[in-house]
């Protein structure tokens, strides 16, 4: 058995005009679908048959395999991000609510945080909210890094901010991606859920 590309939560138009079935076409199509791919092939090389994506993940990060680590979380981060979207309209609730109210006084000021964070990170990346310990917290990670190998980082969203996520809908125009993406198709349920911690098996898969 390998790793699979896992199929959208949502229909490819379902996030238009904010995110078009095109975009979907080459980004999850094409683009996550070659991260699948080379990890098969790296983990029938290596005999990591049988292993957890996130233990994948984890070994590749201890070993120093950059090859392997690169597709490999970029399997999970994508798996992730794709949760954290949506065609309904949704408003962070319960827990959630609390915490950004305390912390952030708004989801507006929130918001502003993490699209200011994305759009200030240099080249590709990852933009991500977390909790950190009981506290929210804005930070990016660069190139194919994730918090699946880092204690105490627990995912609750993320934002793709590698050119291939906005090319087609926004050209260069990251901010405006950023902005557009934020305030029109955040999963914010799916956040509340990763309040749990156990937003990593969200993602995960079994080879």
């Amino acid at each position: 058995m390998a790793f699979e590309l896992p199929p959208l939560p949502f229909d490819k138009d379902a996030l238009a005009p904010h995110m078009s079935a095109e975009t979907l076409e080459f980004h999850h199509g094409k683009h996550h679908k070659a991260y699948v791919d080379k990890t098969n092939g790296f983990i029938a090389e290596k005999g990591l048959e049988g292993r957890k994506l996130s233990e994948v993940i984890a070994h590749a990060k201890e070993t120093g395999d950059k090859g392997l680590f690169n597709n490999s979380a970029q399997i999970w981060n994508h798996s992730f991000f794709w949760q954290g979207l949506t065609g309904e309209k949704t408003a962070p609730s319960g827990k959630l609510a609390e915490l950004i109210a305390s912390q952030y006084g708004s989801t507006d000021e929130l918001v502003k945080k993490l699209v200011a964070e994305s759009t200030a990170h240099f080249s590709n990346g990852w933009g991500w909210l977390v909790l950190d310990g009981d506290q929210l917290k804005v930070t990016s990670l660069h190139d194919a890094d994730t918090p699946v190998v880092y204690e105490g980082m627990k995912p609750l969203l993320t934002i793709d901010v590698w050119e291939h996520a906005y090319y087609i809908d926004y050209r260069n125009l990251r901010p405006k991606y950023l902005e557009t993406i934020t305030a029109n198709i955040i999963n914010w349920d799916f956040v509340s859920q990763n309040l749990d911690g156990a937003g990593v098996g969200r993602a995960d898969q079994d080879s």
